[in-house]
């Protein structure tokens, strides 16, 4: 549950004291039914994140009691148009009087410093609920979802205030809002870190060079203009004390008109990065650490937008506009920084850290820039591949369905699986804990078989992946053998992310059947890898052979000797010599090499201990029958070796391997595990228990923290 409003205050600062008999002459002169002579008159102070200080008034006699907010100009120096209280105030009138958009009711504006030495405003006090973790903990997970979604329909009616109708016409410039927005911010970092004042960060003039040159088209022509809040987040939104619905957005410091996209993606600024003021350093946003239970992805999220707003999927312009909302947010809180150094920060000592927070927030925009992929090309409920003809369907509360085509699949995979899998899993069972543990049942090959002639054969494989292995392969389907069926069905049925996890929840019924189906750990991981980063030679000579089946696969990130799970502590070394490189290092937890079918194993390791932090890494190829590759002994986890699959230690002692095995090139590695790790976030979000199981064994072993 949220914190509730009248709960997150605390005792006035000592640089915001001002002058409590002046204010309540004001009141009593300005705010009708204002107490005029009241036993009590308290005032204290919100202590969540405002830029501009944000004070509780309680004023009344006996039992009887009234509640206000003010806000204010914080004292001392201010950067020039910055903290406007009288900005605040005239998009708020014009909201609350002539729409339907949740704003509190503003009573009066005081623009003379001399009352209580800022520019102030006074509004209603509104009783609710205010979600300070955008994570929602102790909320349940069923409502999660109405919250997330709440804050969408929030947003898209505050994007659909006609600015013409109710007097805002002239709120701002419409056109070239980013552009303009870039100029305004990066001149307030300079301001903020001139002589005597914060270090500037070379690295912020990098990145202010990109976003002028990124600057979509839309931005100059006004497609996507209108009122914008400039700081919309869940925590600037008041729910309704116990329904899950919007009764006030707050905060309205940086509203303009402009580019409501901008606005959008502020508002999924804790997917990406997680940024908390009484924390040292920003960490990782739900999209790397996990969506929680019963949360809107960020896709689903925008999806919500989209629907209730008319705007178009923004995937075209996606990364400037999320690079745009880091670098932003790096200037204001460069701007909080300069201002604790000077004493006058509203947040007071919580405000020591934002100048690290605001570098950090520097490098999270330049790595999201560097990424190839940030978003869905098209919508999760019409994400599609050319020549398809599935689709997803959603329902009249939001929540996916299966479709017809998927329906008929889960099906096949439930007799399936009461047919031939339950009736076998003693007899795996019994040969995984006999002395022949390392070997393979028969009975599991001739599975195998049937379910490729059912058509539940590499079902894991996400439809966009396939689509770029058939690019890369175009012209090559004559050059394999494939079970007498076309070449198009080693590619799996065409499946999204979503509706393979309706198969997940059958197959994960079961330790035994992800295998049968070709969708077992860590195969499936490893060909997403192959899929999506492999060239046509690695495509056709390890792609191919572990789609069809014949062969398996192993994954050797960790090491005994560091802290596997960040990937910049590996030691393993991978160097060029000439054509090829040579490995050098040990590995442990090697899903999958244990296995007797096991020919290729996924290596991470080093190309350039002197390169950048997550430079360094490369990912390559290697066939398991290379000399120098001793498989010393098989692991436990929890104290089952999980035989046949297995998890092995293995050295790697000058093992020679060619040139061309390396994938997507030298320093590429942690890249392509940080997309690996998406996936099995986006799974978490789009599938139940049961699938997360089938799903996240296939690919835990790729989870990189850093």
């Amino acid at each position: 549950m949220g914190s509730s409003t009248g709960d997150l205050v605390t005792r006035v600062q000592p640089a915001h004291r001002f002058d409590h008999h002046a204010l309540f002459r004001f009141a009593a002169d300005n705010i009708s039914g204002f107490p005029t002579d009241p036993s009590q008159f308290k005032v204290s102070q919100f202590g969540h994140g405002q830029s501009n200080p944000t004070f509780l008034i309680e004023v009344g006699s006996g039992s009887s009691s009234k509640r206000y907010v003010l806000r204010k100009k914080p004292p001392g120096k201010l950067l020039q148009s910055a903290h406007a209280v009288e900005r605040e105030f005239q998009v708020l009138q014009a909201l609350g009087e002539h729409t339907q958009v949740p704003v509190p009711k503003v009573f009066c504006l005081c623009t003379d410093p001399t009352v209580i030495g800022t520019a102030f405003y006074i509004m209603e006090f509104m009783e609710g609920r205010i979600f300070i973790d955008p994570k929602l903990p102790n909320v349940a997970p069923e409502r999660r979802s109405a919250i997330y979604r709440a804050t969408a329909k929030a947003l898209s009616s505050l994007h659909s205030a006609d600015v013409d109708a109710i007097g805002l016409e002239k709120y701002g410039r419409r056109g070239n809002y980013c552009k303009r927005q870039i100029d305004r911010w990066f001149k307030q970092y300079l301001a903020s870190t001139s002589e005597g004042k914060p270090e500037r960060n070379p690295k912020m003039f990098e990145l202010v060079d990109w976003l002028r040159k990124s600057i979509p088209a839309e931005d100059s022509t006004g497609a996507t203009s209108g009122l914008v809040h400039g700081d919309f987040r869940i925590d600037n939104l008041v729910f309704h004390p116990s329904e899950d619905r919007v009764i006030g957005i707050i905060d309205w410091e940086l509203s303009t008109l402009g580019n409501q996209m901008c606005d959008v993606a502020y508002s999924c600024m804790h997917y990406i990065v997680n940024v908390q003021l009484d924390k040292e350093h920003v960490s990782e946003g739900l999209e790397t650490t996990g969506i929680p239970e019963g949360m809107l992805s960020m896709p689903e999220f925008l999806l919500e937008y989209c629907s209730a707003s008319g705007k178009p999927w923004p995937a075209a312009n996606w990364k400037f506009y999320v690079a745009f909302s880091l670098f932003r947010a790096a200037s204001i809180y460069t701007g909080v920084y300069n201002r604790w150094l000077m004493g006058n920060a509203s947040a007071g000592e919580r405000a020591r850290n934002t100048g690290a927070q605001a570098n950090e927030l520097v490098e999270t925009a330049l790595a999201y820039i560097a990424r190839e992929n940030v978003l869905p090309e098209q919508p999760p409920s019409v994400q599609r591949d050319v020549g398809s003809s599935y689709e997803s369907l959603v329902d009249g509360s939001g929540r996916f369905i299966p479709n017809k085509k998927v329906l008929e699949l889960r099906q096949k995979l439930i007799k399936f699986m009461e047919t031939h899998i339950y009736p076998m899993e003693s007899e795996f069972s019994k040969l995984a804990q006999s002395d022949m543990r390392w070997t393979v049942h028969p009975e599991e090959e001739k599975l195998k078989e049937m379910a490729k002639r059912e058509g539940l054969w590499n079902l894991f494989v996400p439809v966009d992946s396939a689509a770029r292995a058939r690019r890369e392969l175009a012209g090559t389907e004559n050059n394999h053998n494939i079970w007498g069926k076309s070449f198009d069905q080693l590619f799996g049925e065409g499946l999204t992310n979503l509706e393979y996890g309706y198969l997940c929840e059958i197959m994960g019924r079961s330790v035994w059947a992800p295998q049968v189906f070709n969708c077992g750990a860590p195969d499936t991981g490893n060909m997403e890898v192959i899929l999506r980063y492999g060239n046509k030679e690695q495509i056709s000579e390890w792609l191919i052979p572990l789609l069809e089946g014949k062969i398996r696969s192993g994954f050797a990130m960790t090491e005994p000797q560091v802290a596997s799970s960040d990937a910049t502590n590996i030691e393993c070394s991978i160097r060029r010599q000439g054509d090829s490189y040579v490995i050098n290092g040990t590995k442990w937890w090697t899903s999958g090499a244990m296995d007797p079918r096991c020919r290729v194993l996924i290596l991470m390791g080093k190309t350039d201990f002197n390169a950048p932090k997550h430079k360094q890494q490369s990912m390559i190829l290697v066939d398991m029958q290379t000399p120098g590759i001793r498989v010393k002994r098989p692991l436990t986890v929890f104290g089952f070796d999980d035989a046949p699959h297995g998890h092995a230690e293995i050295s790697f002692e000058n093992v020679v391997v060619p040139g061309k095995n390396i994938l997507l090139g030298e320093g590429r590695g942690f890249e392509i595990a940080q997309v690996i790790l998406q996936l099995i976030h986006r799974f978490r979000a789009y599938s139940n228990r049961e699938s997360i199981d089938c799903i996240y064994r296939s690919l835990a072993m790729f989870v990189i923290s850093g």
